[in-house]
């Protein structure tokens, strides 16, 4: 199963449009993760338009009236995957987030990879919660390049039997 993660889309207050590359990937993938910060109504729907199946979280600049969950978790390809935005100070940030993904870890009882937004920097490793619980965090940076990223970018992952192959993908 391709999945393709992305966030921190910001349309349209960091950038005009999502590149069109990444919408073929939104389009080719068989379900779509998207960790917050569409920025408005319009990109969700045009997220949700190409996407096959969405799963979305709330980031600290979208809309309220998009009523997006703060966490969502999902099973894809026999992998869970536990959605976050990442909101809070860049500052124990990957600490902060583990702890959450963790936490949702012990409610499934079953291994998790968590995915994160907000400090539009790419990331894929290890990240240890304050009680030192470790977990796989996937950060796709920014699908539009909003600052302060330096460029376009996001994730496509194979999950099959439980396993992730992770790519990222840049514009």
């Amino acid at each position: 199963m391709e999945v393709a993660i992305l966030s921190d889309t910001h349309v349209p207050t960091r950038a005009d449009e999502v590149p069109r590359w990444v919408s073929e990937r939104v389009r080719a993938a068989d379900h779509v993760v998207h960790a917050g910060d569409f920025d408005s109504a319009e990109a969700y729907d045009e997220v949700a338009e190409l996407a096959a199946d969405l799963t979305a979280v709330k980031g600290n600049m979208d809309p309220v009236a998009l009523e997006l969950p703060e966490t969502a978790t999902v099973e894809l390809g026999g992998a869970t995957f536990v959605v976050t935005h990442g909101t809070g100070a860049v500052r124990n940030y990957e600490e902060r987030v583990a702890g959450i993904v963790a936490e949702k870890r012990d409610d499934v009882g079953a291994p998790v990879v968590g995915v994160a937004g907000h400090t539009h920097r790419v990331f894929d490793g290890e990240a240890a919660s304050a009680g030192g619980e470790s977990v796989r965090l996937l950060n796709p940076g920014s699908a539009t390049g909003a600052d302060p990223a330096d460029e376009a970018t996001m994730m496509t992952v194979e999950a099959v039997d439980g396993e992730v192959d992770v790519t990222v993908r840049r514009g």
